[in-house]
């Protein structure tokens, strides 16, 4: 994977983000909202980050933002976007390794998301409810709604889970 160089993202990189989240979930929606988040006060500077191709294009993002399990602060990967001549290669892996180190490497307590249930475990994910967190939405599938702790105890907090309020615009 020497190829690909992961980094945090500049602001030159913001239509090539914006692109490749909407190439990769064929959609407008979870480009927009990245788009969002940035005025949003869940906004964690340094915590966005792209992959690049060997040639410089912008070809993968993944993004952490503050949310809060309880009062306690964690925060919330996602959208995690691969531009689909890029998928199936281990770029989403690092994309998601890179977060997850940027989350230890800050002290954060957790990191929480909604995803897809068969692959986020291989990066320690495990359903929120088993940890006795519940989702900002009921209607959230179990097996999606996700946490990882970060922490150097290795727990996560119970309560409630709430996400930056960009998440919950239409």
């Amino acid at each position: 994977m020497a190829e690909w160089r992961i980094r945090p993202e500049r602001d030159a990189d913001r239509t090539a983000v914006h692109a490749v989240n909407e190439a990769a979930f064929g959609r407008a929606y979870e480009a927009d909202l990245v788009d969002r988040l940035r005025d949003d006060p869940g906004w964690l500077p340094g915590l966005s980050y792209v992959a690049e191709a060997p040639d410089g294009r912008v070809v993968g993002h993944v993004l952490l933002t503050r949310g809060y399990v309880g009062d306690v602060p964690v925060v919330a990967l996602g959208p995690l976007a691969v531009v689909p001549d890029s998928q199936r290669r281990g770029l989403g892996g690092l994309l998601v390794g890179s977060a997850l180190d940027a989350a230890e490497a800050r002290g954060e307590t957790a990191v929480m998301l909604l995803g897809h249930p068969g692959y986020y475990p291989r990066f320690g994910f495990e359903r929120a409810s088993a940890h006795g967190v519940t989702p900002p939405d009921p209607r959230w599938p179990d097996e999606a709604f996700q946490v990882r702790p970060v922490g150097p105890d290795g727990t996560v907090p119970a309560g409630g889970a709430r996400f930056a309020a960009a998440f919950d615009e239409d």
